[in-house]
């Protein structure tokens, strides 16, 4: 097979999903033009930061690709006249930073390529769309049967993620899509395990899983064909979106907000937790589950995108539960990313963050409870429940499927072993990542706490206290001193002569502040 004969070795190993900030730290005035220094950190970690120039002009670029997306940034206004102005371009700092933070905070933005490009353009100056060409294109020198219809341009989030529709040659009306994508910084398997799996999801049959026609790997990435469906997927059906439409366009601010009927929620909420019950108990990892990622099918939601754990891809919700250190298995990955879900369902957009302190009115407290189970401050903080808990609530408990279709997916032993490795690979990256988050958070608290306004003026009011401690004890050493030398002097009795005295060695007694 000539699929990608000489393909670049090892994975892709920068995390996508690691959010960038960005600080302007200098403006520099040239002679027709300033320039703002930005500093950019990925992730936690100050030394893994870098400085980019950039002018007015580029940020008015990055916000004209921007409007795909259809919100109101907070771009400061041109200005041609009183432009090099040193309050001007103090003022117009501000305004730019402001800009960096809404769109480094914005969940969708933040994760675009459009962003990463113009943030951090070392990492992110190759065209994914042209690689994807020339590895699909060498696809089809071995099997001609099929043929590209048309690149589906930024139909989904993740930048090195390249989708096509597709025909097959001697049924023209029917249309396919092909997905190719790089190997992920969590591709722990073997390349001949990767490839066998791969290789093997075609073979998956169960009613709530959309059904791979075609599926083959390298060692650096990975090619599937599924069909098109024009109904799209439970994203696009929340969102009243067209599944060809840019990810930005369908997403980013939809026009009419309005979650799905109750029995919609009920139904659809069962059917996924039975998949993921169904992937747990066979110990295949998931960890990609949100509304782009189940199709529709007449009445029945089917998880798609399977093959991204096995290709190491991070999860769109990585960023959220990196923060919770009782959020460390893909089983609970799995349910945190339900609760998202199920909200979004129930409401028509995602929580506007995480963990959510109340939830707005739903159609049922049984909705509501679910939600709590999930996504609450108290169940980040201790713990998600099992998949089979989840099916037990009332909100679950009594939906009846009408499925006959038995599931089947045979995974060889050996790659049951292979599996489980893997698993507790990304597990064991995950934690250590969540690890190092929790300890810089506490390193913030006690830096902010230690420099806060209050701890300020405590620390001034000890000060004060002792040092006057240490004058009244300094004045009664004097007195006393002194006191000594007049009675000694009135006793008419000389001292006697003396060496010199050895130094008093140091107290090893320890003063403690008063509290």
């Amino acid at each position: 097979m000539a699929f990608m004969e000489k393909p670049p070795a090892g994975k892709v190993l920068l995390d996508d999903t690691v959010p960038l900030t960005a600080a302007i730290e200098a403006s520099q005035s040239l002679q027709s033009h300033t320039e703002y220094i930005i500093r950019v950190q990925r992730g936690i970690s100050v030394e893994n930061s870098w400085q980019i120039v950039r002018r007015y002009s580029d940020f008015d670029l990055l916000n004209n690709s921007l409007q795909i997306a259809g919100l109101s940034l907070p771009l400061p206004p041109k200005k041609l006249i009183g432009n090099m102005d040193r309050e001007f371009i103090a003022e117009r700092q501000k305004g730019l930073q402001n800009y960096l933070n809404v769109i480094t905070t914005n969940h969708i933005l933040s994760n675009c390529e459009l962003v990463k490009k113009f943030l951090d353009p070392n990492n992110y100056s190759a065209s994914y769309t042209e690689i994807a060409l020339q590895q699909v294109s060498m696809f089809f020198r071995s099997e001609p049967k099929w043929e590209v219809v048309e690149p589906l341009k930024d139909i989904g989030w993740r930048i090195r993620k390249k989708y096509f529709l597709m025909k097959i040659k001697n049924q023209p009306k029917e249309r396919l899509v092909l997905s190719w994508a790089d190997l992920g910084p969590d591709k722990y398997l073997s390349d001949k395990d990767f490839q066998c799996l791969i290789k093997l999801l075609p073979s998956c049959l169960h009613p709530y899983i959309y059904r791979v026609t075609f599926a083959t790997a390298n060692e650096s990435s990975a090619l599937l064909i599924r069909m098109f469906n024009e109904k799209g997927t439970l994203k696009d059906l929340i969102y009243k979106a067209k599944p060809k439409d840019p990810f930005l366009r369908k997403y980013c601010n939809p026009k009419k907000i309005q979650g799905l009927e109750l029995q919609q929620i009920k139904t659809y909420g069962r059917q996924i937790l039975e998949v993921l019950k169904f992937l747990h108990d066979k110990g295949f990892p998931y960890g990609h589950l949100h509304a782009s990622n189940v199709m529709l099918e007449g009445d029945a939601c089917r998880l798609l995108d399977l093959e991204n754990s096995l290709l190491g891809l991070p999860s769109f919700y990585r960023s959220y539960f990196s923060q919770f250190r009782k959020i460390n298995t893909l089983e609970s990955v799995d349910v945190h990313c339900f609760g998202h879900l199920l909200y979004e369902m129930t409401y028509g957009r995602p929580p506007d963050s995480v963990p959510v302190d109340s939830f707005p009115p739903a159609p049922s407290m049984a909705v509501v409870a679910v939600l709590e189970s999930t996504l609450s401050c108290e169940a980040c903080k201790n713990g998600m429940p099992t998949v089979s808990r989840l099916l037990q609530m009332p909100l679950f408990s009594d939906v009846l499927l009408t499925t006959t279709e038995k599931p089947q997916f045979k995974i060889p032993t050996k790659l049951k072993e292979a599996l489980r490795i893997a698993k507790e690979c990304i597990e064991k990256r995950l934690i250590e990542e969540q690890k190092q988050i929790h300890q810089h958070r506490r390193l913030t608290r006690a830096q902010s706490h230690h420099g806060s306004e209050e701890e300020r003026k405590k620390r001034k009011i000890l000060a004060r206290k002792k040092s006057k401690r240490s004058a009244i004890e300094n004045s009664e050493e004097n007195s006393a001193k002194y006191s000594n030398s007049n009675n000694s002097a009135g006793s008419g009795a000389s001292s006697p002569l003396t060496s010199p005295s050895s130094p008093t060695p140091p107290s090893t007694a320890v003063e403690h502040a008063p509290f």
